[in-house]
């Protein structure tokens, strides 16, 4: 899901042992200046060489160690001064300015130390409020809902953004199970505002209008209306309906990637019969309905459909070259649909070299074998 976090395995482990060498290294730079300030006093062709050097050690401490670090470091920077001045019999006063210049700059190193790690906790607090809010807005889909199961994920561009313009949400309704998916123009606060709206007009008309359609025309409006006439803020998105038989899938597409088919013998793109303009852009020219025109493609047992955002198709390897589900992803069945997003996730992160560009928002419902249940039968999220 967008926030959850994975357990502990391998890659936790490198990850760790990664980090304990990033802190290692400042530490080795900031010794190895001490050293060169020693070195550089003691043998160097011009007395003080070996100054700038012991300055410096404080300066990398506090820059990228703990508070604790850069203290050590400020204070074995100033008693090396000391000691050098006086193995060298320096005068008392040439003493006391390097001294005074090296505490200086260590006082400033501990200064700046104060402040980072200030920064660091209010940044940690705004990341916090980001993940509240992304989990209000985006909550988690169920695990099981009429006749398919689901699963969900969200992977950021970056790993310091969590909250962005991409949504989902799945929901049992009289008329089956009805989900959505989406990509909001724009990024940031305004997009979450959208997301917001969006996800809220929809479990609120899902269960009450009777076709996708319509649906999409209801939420066209809602978001024409908050947008305003002249707003060029839209949202690609696709829903679907699947009845509590499970026998079809029922899509209405609205300027969005289409979703994935995928059974046991290929991995199918269900293209859209007409192309229609995303959510918020007012759609004329209306099916019969009053709303988008909706296609009706058969569903087997065990078969899944996988929806995605725009952050799977336009991830791009170091050629450039986008990335393909049918070509890349392997055909089923998956045993759960978490099966299907983890080998996605993990093909597109393989192909992208680990870097994302974009945010990616893949949803997975899988058709069950046995017998479905009611329209409003649902289990709890995935722990």
């Amino acid at each position: 899901m967008p926030l959850r976090r994975g357990r502990p395995g391998r890659g936790g482990a490198a990850r760790g042992a990664v980090r304990a060498r990033f802190r290692l290294l400042p530490a080795l730079v900031a010794a190895l200046l001490l050293v060169g300030g020693v070195v550089g006093d003691l043998f160097g062709s011009q007395p003080y060489m070996g100054l700038p050097l012991l300055s410096a050690a404080p300066l990398v401490a506090s820059a990228l160690l703990s508070f604790r670090a850069s203290l050590f470091f400020a204070v074995s920077a100033c008693a090396v001064s000391v000691l050098l001045d006086l193995h060298l019999g320096r005068p008392r006063t040439a003493l006391l300015v390097d001294l005074a210049d090296v505490l200086t700059t260590s006082c400033l190193a501990l200064g700046i130390n104060r402040i980072l790690a200030l920064q660091g906790r209010r940044l940690a607090q705004v990341r916090d409020v980001a993940e509240i809010a992304q989990r209000a807005v985006l909550p988690d889909p169920p695990r099981r809902a009429g006749p398919v199961t689901v699963a969900a994920r969200y992977v950021a561009a970056q790993t310091e953004a969590r909250i962005g313009g991409d949504l989902y949400a799945v929901q049992s309704t009289p008329f089956g199970v009805r989900a959505i998916i989406g990509d909001v123009k724009g990024k940031g606060l305004g997009a979450v505002s959208t997301v917001s709206v969006l996800i809220g007009a929809f479990r609120v008309e899902a269960d009450h209008v009777p076709t996708l359609g319509e649906l999409a025309a209801r939420l066209d409006d809602v978001l024409a209306r908050g947008a305003g006439e002249a707003s060029e803020d839209f949202t690609t998105a696709v829903l679907l309906q699947i009845p509590p038989d499970g026998r079809t899938a029922h899509v209405c597409n609205r300027g969005h990637p289409p979703p994935y088919l995928v059974d046991e013998r290929t991995v199918s793109p269900l293209e859209p019969s007409t192309h229609e303009l995303p959510l918020g852009l007012r759609l004329w020219g209306a099916g019969p309905d009053g709303g988008a025109p909706t296609d009706v493609f058969p569903l087997g047992p065990g078969a899944s459909l996988l929806l995605i955002t725009d952050g799977v198709t336009e991830a791009r390897d170091e050629r450039g070259t986008f990335y393909d589900p049918v070509d890349r992803l392997a055909p089923g069945p998956y045993a759960t649909p978490r099966r299907l997003v983890d080998a996605l996730v993990r093909d597109v992160a393989r192909w992208t070299g680990g870097g994302n560009q974009d945010d990616m928002a893949v949803l997975a419902l899988t058709r069950t074998a046995g017998r479905s249940r009611g329209p409003g039968d649902t289990a709890p999220p995935t722990p």
